[in-house]
């Protein structure tokens, strides 16, 4: 009995031994639920489960994560703010804004064709008011001596005051009282004609002081705009190289800069031709008026002749 007992003893420990060698590969091998299964040994499981080489993966793969989502979130914000930053630039676009980022030339030409525009519409508030008053006045004259018989009686209606047609009569007295003691009346009358031509030509020059600026402009103002526009373009396309982008949001300002020069010029240009003809018709009608009071003077010069003529006969007959 005691030589079996010892057998069963030795066996025992000889499955307890087994079973204790062979736990840590069982452990290393099986899912993380065996630990739990081999409860009953917490001495030799402990070290096998705590081992470095579990956690070691997840301690390398955790950094990565939080590195790369900043990364994706700055790269994913940048953009909204990119936009956000050239709206309220596309918005805020102006004339006068458009004009202050301009290139130095394209501000020269802007403000050399508002100057122009400025003039075109001070020659028009200059000529207007000179045309009309001295419509006016040619018009209240030739009534004046409507009636007239002579010169003299035609100077004493007109009075002492200065204009066109007083300066018609006295040419004639002049050439009157210088041609006398002379019997050919048709001398006197051309002489006469050649002083009339003259101051009609005089006053058609003065006349027409400003048109020449309203023609100029007219003419010379879309040319000048389209240097400003090409200027200015020039300039964009220079600026798009450098930024090697052509991203509409980049590109539109200079160009619309220097489309600006255009409209300037055109608005300068166009009103200038169009008072330049409106002038030349209201001029040449004034030039008619004036060649009407020529024809009155010329015709009491004629009345004048005439009628010393017939009082030499009448004496002579006497």
């Amino acid at each position: 009995m005691k030589t079996m007992t010892s057998r069963a003893s030795l066996a025992a420990a000889a499955m307890l031994a087994a079973a204790w060698l062979a736990s840590p590969v069982s452990a290393q091998t099986q899912t993380p639920s065996a630990p739990a299964q081999s409860a009953p040994q917490p001495a030799p499981v402990a070290p096998a489960v705590t081992t470095p080489a579990v956690p070691a993966p997840s301690a390398t793969a955790a950094p990565v994560t939080p590195a790369a989502s900043p990364a994706a979130s700055v790269s994913t914000t940048a953009k909204p703010d990119a936009s956000a930053a050239i709206a309220p630039a596309m918005k805020e676009l102006s004339p006068w804004v458009m004009f202050m980022s301009a290139d130095v030339v394209v501000k020269a030409v802007m403000i050399g064709l508002a100057f122009a525009s400025l003039m075109t519409w001070t020659v028009f508030i200059a000529k207007s008011i000179e045309l009309s008053v001295a419509s006016t006045k040619l018009r209240s004259a030739l009534k004046k001596i409507a009636e007239t018989r002579s010169l003299a009686e035609a100077q004493m209606a007109l009075g002492a005051k200065e204009g066109i047609l007083p300066s018609f009569l006295a040419a004639a007295l002049r050439e009157a009282r210088m041609s006398a003691g002379l019997s050919s009346d048709a001398g006197i009358k051309e002489r006469a004609a050649s002083s009339f031509s003259e101051i009609v030509r005089a006053e058609a020059r003065r006349i027409r002081i400003g048109m020449g600026v309203l023609a100029t402009i007219g003419s010379t103002s879309p040319f000048v705009g389209l240097f400003g526009t090409v200027w200015g373009i020039m300039n964009s396309f220079i600026g798009i190289s450098k930024s090697q982008t052509t991203n509409l949001a980049v590109v539109a300002p200079g160009i619309a800069e220097a489309l600006l020069a255009t409209a300037i010029g055109l608005v300068a240009a166009i009103p200038a031709v169009i008072i330049y003809n409106h002038f030349s018709r209201v001029t040449k009608g004034y030039i008619e008026l004036v060649s009407r009071a020529s024809g009155a003077a010329a015709r009491l010069l004629s009345r004048d002749l005439d009628r010393s003529h017939g009082s030499v006969h009448s004496r002579a007959a006497e």
